[in-house]
């Protein structure tokens, strides 16, 4: 080996190019041990971010995913794996593939007191589809270290893009950490550059009762066409994908306490259905239930449900039974007193162009969103893998960077600050138009609406759950170099909503 060599340099080059031929986009959080995966991702010309904090840099990634091509994430060994599992979980659940290449330290310095060494391997347990312990590359083997890097990178993406999970490659260095030497672009000059595309194209043709539903949860729009076909009343959530569609029934949650429910005897689920509990509480009625298996998985609710790999091809639907729904929501549906009031605010955030794309925290505004927001084409994202409030700034500052459009993120206070190392920003990243529309109303919202309230004292139900925080919105956008708007009417809020550019939007509602 030439002095001048490392081969942990040489197998870094060499699984970075490998991952670049696919369009993989590279994630780094500065670090010793990962430095020569960092300088091989510095080399190539795929786009490169850079974040300070593995969590955020953890969901940041994610959200580029959802809209971008396949990401890939370097941290150094320690906590700085353990702080992307946040985002792994969510990744795992929302059927989002990502590579993790986690630096460690090599085999004979673990479990015996090295600095930043624990167990990695298996740390992310069943978040990824598999977690590869990879030995530190030596003098001995350089020549086999492309072979094996091919290898390596070939069967994580296929896994990953066909499994749509993330998967962990826990890569092993010994000292020199790093070289001059090779250059990772030279090596990918050398290289096929491949797409992987995953399609199924079967059909089954299936008679549906004339009183059957669909139920659309978060991942239902890649069943967009499927959905629009089939002529049923759509109950689609927010994040479905899919609200847009003629047959999606606008307040169809108004009408779920009407006797018309009731004479649901089918319903086929698309996505993951998280927000209403009127809605499991049909699927656990004895209703026939269907699935149709989505990038989050086989939704098995109830567990009597039946998993429908194939199109699903019918005519049996009524338009009596479509506009029964549609004429009841529009019955029950209560009118706008068009204050500024979170119905006002879902209303008028939801007023997007196709190109644009808006991202919902898990807090109280996506439920109301649930009841009230329009038919619109724009795209929607929320993390409902987990529905954690957790790196809802992240997600969205992701997104952006795949969006030519607007990306505007709706979320409550406690969603805010649970993710305010996220406002850091990386000026390589460019320009983005990011809105981060902030409802204020000092804490959780959400456990209003749950039977805890009813059960606790207020004081402690105030200091446990609502968990309100005093802070100044403003104080910290400034701090951040974000411009800032505070909203206290609806005209406000239309002229917040045309600033562009990084805009924290702060709209302070009674708690």
């Amino acid at each position: 080996m030439n002095v001048n060599e490392s081969p942990a340099q040489i197998f870094a080059a060499n699984i970075i190019a490998e991952l670049a031929s696919y369009g993989s986009e590279f994630w780094v959080a500065p670090g010793a041990r990962s430095q020569s995966l960092a300088i091989a991702a510095a080399q190539v010309p795929n786009n490169l971010f850079v974040r300070i904090d593995e969590r955020s840099l953890g969901f940041s990634a994610l959200g580029k995913a959802a809209f971008g091509p396949l990401q890939v994430l370097i941290t150094t060994s320690g906590t700085a794996v353990a702080n992307l599992h946040p985002a792994v979980l969510e990744a795992h659940h929302a059927g989002i593939p990502l590579i993790l290449l986690t630096a460690d330290r090599p085999v004979e310095l673990r479990g015996v007191g090295s600095n930043q060494t624990t167990n990695q391997v298996g740390i992310f347990s069943d978040a990824v589809i598999e977690c590869i312990d990879v030995p530190a590359p030596t003098g001995n083997n350089i020549d086999e270290l492309p072979a094996l890097a091919k290898r390596l990178v070939t069967n994580a993406v296929n896994l990953a893009v066909s499994k749509k999970q993330p998967i962990q490659l826990n890569l092993q260095f010994r000292e020199p950490l790093s070289s001059s030497v090779p250059n990772a672009a030279e090596i990918l000059k050398t290289l096929k550059l491949t797409h992987l595309q995953i399609e199924s194209t079967q059909v089954r043709k299936m008679k549906l009762s004339e009183k059957a539903v669909v139920v659309a949860g978060t991942g239902s729009e890649d069943y967009a066409d499927e959905i629009q076909a089939l002529g049923l009343p759509v109950f689609a959530e927010p994040s479905s994908g899919v609200r847009y569609l003629h047959n999606s029934v606008i307040g169809y949650r108004f009408v779920l306490d009407d006797e018309l429910a009731k004479d649901i005897d089918q319903v086929i689920v698309y996505g993951k259905p998280t927000l209403s509990r009127p809605v499991i509480a049909i699927l656990r009625s004895g209703v026939k239930v269907l699935v149709r298996p989505s990038r989050m998985g086989d939704f098995r609710i109830p567990e009597s449900a039946e998993v429908i790999e194939e199109i699903i091809d019918s005519t049996s639907s009524s338009d009596a039974w479509l506009n029964q729904w549609i004429s009841k929501a529009s019955e029950l549906t209560p009118l706008s007193e068009g204050a500024l009031d979170r119905r006002t605010i879902v209303e008028k955030v939801w007023q997007l162009d196709e190109s644009d794309v808006l991202v919902l925290g898990a807090s109280q505004m996506i439920r109301v969103a649930d009841y009230y927001a329009p038919k619109s084409k724009a795209r929607v994202w929320a993390n409902r893998g987990l529905a954690g409030i957790d790196g809802t700034i992240a997600t969205a500052t992701g997104i952006a960077l795949s969006n030519s459009g607007l990306t505007r993120a709706l979320m409550g206070d406690l969603t805010f600050l649970h993710d305010v190392g996220s406002l850091v920003i990386d000026e390589a990243d460019g320009d983005i138009n990011l809105q981060l529309v902030v409802v204020n109303d000092n804490g959780g919202k959400i456990f209003d609406s749950l039977e805890v309230k009813k059960t606790v004292d207020a004081d402690v139900f105030s200091r446990v759950f609502k968990t309100g925080q005093q802070f100044q919105v403003d104080s910290l956008a400034k701090a951040f170099g974000w411009k800032y708007s505070l909203v206290q009417s609806v005209a406000d809020l239309d002229s917040a909503l045309k600033l562009n550019g990084r805009v924290i939007i702060e709209i302070q509602l009674a708690s």
